[in-house]
């Protein structure tokens, strides 16, 4: 965990900082600056008990390098030593490495020499021109290796902040990828026609799960608190849009022009599949009414909850925008949600009118600084928040004639 503090010099804050409060004073800083935020409790810790191993050490009176065996201190090599050493090696000369590496010939010899300090072994024959010793030998190919290494991710984060990203990941809820998306996507591959777009329809939880882990740089779902609530996510609330009741045109509830919400428990219901944002917002509302959800069948494409309404006696609750196809079709009919117009075993007191459910984009801060994966939010931003509000002020009549 202490190699992770780069360019710090542990050994000379533990022997210049005379009070162990100043340390912990220092430490938190340097952690926090360098490491996971979430991590500085653990780092503390361990640093209580290096600075322990420290202080008792030097009371000892240890050396430098035994007090590193110690405490677990790891010999840190900066990059410019191991650059500095590549240099020598290859000119052979300390002076020609100098200004190879545009450094003084003397940085170039305290480089060296430090490196040789933390090794514990001589790297060069110091003779009329700079030959590896058998220790030099060994280090040269994986020094090599290393700054090669260093090389090329320099070059691919300056890339990456260039906007030169060779691909963006989407997650998104089935509706999204089916309606909202497109003109987004379209309009995103003509702004960045050299990045990769890769689209996934998946459910609310599933996205989420992904964004976390990495898989996709941009989720848009519908709104989980509980699955954004850490501080490196970003949401940003796109739109509400009622849900609404899918059924057969000949089904019994179809004669209601808006379906009291206590006839809802009468009849079967199909709903999206485990891990899906829709069954639990289904599940939750159903919970706060009072009432038992029969839930009879889990599906997780609208297509087959068109088909198996479609079918039989048994209805689903869907979001709006998830109705536009269905809208176009005769054999099945869509209604609103009311409260109960008559006494019924459930109290109307319990009647939770807004009925919605709340879609949001969700990213992490640190992706907010890549230009391709801003622009696409930005575009999200503009456009799916127009087109839900135009969706919103349309009744279920409005989009049935428009549909047709």
């Amino acid at each position: 965990m202490l190699g992770l503090i780069e360019n710090t010099d542990i050994l000379t804050i533990l022997n210049t900082t005379a009070k162990l409060s100043d340390l912990v004073a220092i430490f938190p800083t340097i952690l926090w600056d360098r490491c996971q935020p979430e991590l500085c409790k653990l780092c503390i810790k361990i640093s209580f008990y290096c600075i322990k191993l420290y202080r008792t050490a030097r009371k000892n009176k240890l050396s430098s390098k035994i007090l590193q065996n110690v405490i677990g201190l790891p010999t840190i090599m900066r990059i410019e030593q191991l650059q500095a050493f590549l240099a020598v090696a290859e000119t052979g000369n300390f002076g020609q490495a100098a200004q190879k590496c545009g450094v003084t010939q003397s940085t170039i010899s305290r480089q060296i020499q430090s490196l040789e300090s933390d090794l514990g072994l001589q790297l060069f024959h110091r003779t009329s021109q700079a030959k590896l010793t058998l220790g030099g030998e060994t280090l040269f190919p994986r020094a090599r290796k290393i700054c090669l290494e260093w090389q090329n991710a320099i070059a691919e984060i300056q890339d990456l902040v260039a906007g030169k990203q060779p691909e963006l990941c989407i997650a998104a809820i089935h509706s999204i990828c089916a309606y909202y998306l497109p003109p987004v996507l379209q309009q995103f591959c003509s702004d960045y026609s050299e990045v990769q777009l890769r689209v996934t329809a998946l459910g609310s939880d599933r996205a989420l799960k992904v964004l976390r882990d990495g898989l996709v740089d941009i989720a848009i779902v519908m709104n989980n608190r509980f699955l954004t609530a850490s501080q490196e996510m970003v949401v940003e609330v796109l739109y509400n849009e009622p849900i609404q009741v899918l059924m057969p045109a000949n089904h019994p509830l179809a004669k209601y022009q808006e379906v009291p919400w206590e006839k809802l428990v009468e009849y079967p219901q199909v709903v999206f599949k485990d891990g899906y944002g829709m069954q639990r917002i289904v599940q939750d509302w159903f919970a706060r009414q009072g009432a038992s959800l029969k839930a009879v069948m889990e599906l997780n494409t609208l297509d087959a909850f068109r088909g198996v309404v479609r079918q039989g006696k048994a209805i689903a609750l869907l979001p709006q925008s998830a109705l536009i196809e269905a809208s176009k079709d005769s054999s099945l009919a869509i209604r609103s949600i009311i409260s109960q117009t008559s006494n019924s075993s459930h109290s109307s007191s319990n009647f939770e009118a807004n009925f919605s459910r709340e879609v949001a984009l969700v990213t992490t801060r640190d992706r907010l600084d890549i230009p391709p994966i801003k622009h696409f939010c930005d575009l999200v931003r503009q456009m799916i928040i127009l087109q839900a509000k135009s969706m919103s002020s349309l009744t279920l009549s409005s989009l049935t004639a428009l549909a047709g």
